[in-house]
């Protein structure tokens, strides 16, 4: 049984990663620490758990295995090389870190100390994205030229975001870096690392962080890559587009299904052909379990969750200089 610690509530989706631990024939959930240690504290009452008020002391326990950090963005890589450091396996919220110098300070410390790392990347598990895989495997589309993925919500307008989600410091950033990471991953995954990211950012209820966000990604070979995220919108679906030179897939516009047409695949070639999803991967969560007992390593999901980092870095640093930036500026 692989003992656990949840290492900050600070994230929204923290509660569920607690009952993932919980639901885990694997895992046992034991202790809880947090930089707010009032918010720590009643958690850890509430789930009858250890509280440590001290993170070096909980890591010290050498009953703990492994760790669940959803702490603030800004402090992700003090806490994991921490981890770390301690021996202790490590399953993540995105974004790994704010920057590459402190990804690449994160992943020093996970391989000098042979401890295994997962980045919840939930979406590369879901069926659309697997079905549109399996398209792209078969070159249905011919040269990708476009990649455009949207997803937003009302979090902001409809008030049920919490406030330290706009404090730019903790965040690194709003829209961008929180949904926007969803729609960045994937892009990356279908279309590649770009030469260079063009990101503007939107303020429409005037927050300390962006409420609104586009990225343009472009590339060497003339694609070019869009994501769209945003906290101020009621019903906008996830939405995915590629482009290529032969074809073109859709999905969520708005229906969940995966749509193409393609002149290289004969039942596609004059009508839209809807495509059969596959069932679900397996969640991050349990794929990280995996990796701990079988002694593997998360190699593709940390290889996006590095450049995953560097796109979301580029994209402020784009904003802060209102140009586009190439991922080779990036220290």
């Amino acid at each position: 049984m692989i003992k656990v610690a949840i290492l900050s509530f600070w994230h929204v989706h923290a509660g569920e990663y607690a009952e993932e631990v919980n639901k885990h024939s694997g895992t046992q959930l034991v202790a809880v620490w947090d930089e707010l240690p009032e918010r720590g504290k009643k958690e850890a009452e509430e789930r009858g758990l250890i509280w440590y008020e001290s993170l070096n002391e909980l890591l010290a326990n050498p009953d703990i295995d492994a760790v669940v950090v959803n702490a603030p963005t800004n402090i992700h890589r003090d806490v994991m090389v921490a981890a770390a450091n301690a021996g202790k396996h490590i399953f993540t919220e995105k974004v790994i870190a704010p920057t590459l110098h402190e990804v690449n300070e994160i992943l020093a410390a996970v391989e000098l100390n042979k401890v295994k790392l997962t980045v919840s990347l939930p979406r590369l598990n879901h069926r659309s994205t697997l079905a549109i895989q399996e398209l792209l495997k078969k070159d249905a589309l011919g040269q990708l030229t476009q990649a455009r993925v949207r997803l937003s919500h009302n979090g902001t307008t409809a008030g049920w975001l919490p406030e330290h989600f706009y404090n730019l410091e903790q965040c690194g950033g709003g829209a961008l870096i929180d949904l926007g990471c969803h729609p960045m991953y994937l892009t990356r995954l279908f279309l590649g690392v770009p030469e260079s990211v063009n990101a503007n950012y939107g303020y429409v209820l005037g927050k300390e962080v962006e409420d609104n966000a586009v990225a343009i990604l472009r590339y060497a070979n003339g694609a070019m890559g869009i994501v769209e995220a945003g906290f101020v919108n009621d019903h906008s679906p996830f939405s995915i587009e590629l482009h290529g030179t032969k074809g073109s897939i859709f999905y969520g516009t708005p229906e969940a299904k995966v749509l193409y047409r393609s002149s290289l695949t004969p039942e596609a070639a004059s009508a839209w052909t809807e495509i059969e999803l596959p069932a679900e991967a397996s969640p991050a969560f349990e794929q990280w379990v995996g990796h701990i007992g079988n002694g593997t390593i998360a190699k593709e999901n940390i290889e996006l969750a590095l450049d995953l980092t560097k796109l979301m870095e580029a994209a402020n640093l784009s904003v802060k200089l209102n140009r586009p930036v190439t991922l080779n500026e990036l220290i």
